[in-house]
């Protein structure tokens, strides 16, 4: 099986199609790789413990398939919920409309927005510019006329991440706000930091709406659940398929890369509880708690799984951990597919190598 894919083989259009690119997020795996063991394995029901953004969900309920995600970070629970929901497209262009047309209003008459009451978040304070974090406040105080709150939040969000104090090619791991002209190694030329959100705002709804009606006109009736929790202990459905990426040990902070939709969508943190996360290191320590969290999330899964249940998991194992992990978590080692992964994004141009381990209930 061939998944080396070049970028003339799987461009950024298809591996972004239509809900996976409603919102930015780093360490998910390509759409393209869960439908090919999707229809490889044919399950009824599919589970992924660490949903994320929702990438196997989407992709499963567009193959008919019942999908259950789980993830203990509320807003990656939030996005995955937004893609996979069902929508009344003419409503949401109605509803994207009207509220567009209370910015353009709300522009006409105070085109600074200084009458918005300001936040207290020293987060938001810090890292948006006084014009910029007004208009987004604006947006949010909006939200709650509308049915389809849950998108115009992911809308805010996706906003917000552009519209940050940052540069143009750093918007995956800034440190410091940029408040001072820049070179800009995107657009090849000095660039100012960005003092309105309004472009950001009219570009990701009309997005946005283009890319929900273009899944719903795929999605089925498949039943999707999303559960905000600690995979290690929440009670899964019975399924005949895990399909999942868990995170890397010591690369990347779940909650933390999303910090501006926590801070404006007031949403609960439990950055203790991620298993591998970037703050916690890659120490010895830290991997030998990364084995055993991992583990207990699989054996979790493991004891819902229906007989011969099958379980892809794509992985970056650098630290050689799911050997360990395996004979934890009750699975027999099927096959392992070794995969080229040609990176394309940001300033992160070296390729790197992953592995999708195929694993059985034993």
């Amino acid at each position: 099986m061939n998944l080396n894919w070049k970028e003339k083989d799987l461009p950024e259009s298809l591996r972004t199609k239509h809900v996976h690119r409603l919102h930015p997020y780093l360490g998910k795996f390509v759409p393209q790789l869960a439908e090919i063991f999707l229809r490889k394995y044919a399950p009824k029901h599919v589970t992924d413990p660490f949903c994320g953004s929702g990438t196997t969900l989407v992709e499963a309920n567009a193959l008919r398939i019942g999908s259950f995600g789980s993830d203990i970070c509320s807003f990656n629970c939030l996005l995955s919920r937004v893609k996979t929901q069902e929508y009344d497209v003419v409503a949401i262009r109605k509803e994207i409309k009207d509220i567009l047309n209370k910015l353009k209003g709300k522009k006409a008459t105070r085109p600074l927005f200084d009458d918005v009451p300001d936040t207290e978040s020293e987060y938001l304070k810090k890292w948006f510019a006084p014009k910029a974090r007004k208009q987004l406040l604006y947006f949010k105080s909006l939200i709650p006329h509308y049915e389809y709150q849950d998108l115009l939040k992911v809308i805010l969000s996706r906003s917000a991440r552009s519209a940050r104090l940052t540069t143009h090619y750093d918007l995956d791991f800034p440190k410091e706000p940029q408040v001072v002209p820049y070179y800009c190694y995107k657009h090849r030329r000095t660039c100012k930091p960005t003092e309105d959100a309004l472009q950001f705002i009219r570009r990701y709804c009309l997005d946005s709406l283009d890319r929900i009606q273009e899944y719903s006109a795929i999605r089925t009736k498949a039943d999707v659940r999303v559960v905000c929790g600690d995979s290690r202990i929440i009670q899964f459905p019975e399924t005949e398929m895990m399909l999942t990426s868990p995170p890397y040990v010591g690369l990347i902070d779940y909650h933390q890369q999303h910090a501006y939709a926590y801070e404006l969508l007031d949403l609960e943190r439990k950055d203790e509880e991620e298993i591998g996360a970037a703050f916690k290191g890659a120490s010895k320590t830290a991997q030998d708690n990364y084995c055993k969290g991992i583990s207990q999330v699989f054996s979790n899964v493991h004891n819902s799984m229906t007989v011969d249940g099958i379980a892809a998991i794509v992985v970056n194992d650098r630290y050689s951990l799911f050997e360990v992990i395996l004979e934890k978590s009750g699975f027999t080692a099927e096959t392992e597919i070794m995969r080229q992964v040609n990176r394309r994004t940001g300033r992160r141009a070296n390729d790197f190598y992953e592995k999708i381990l195929v694993w059985r209930k034993r």
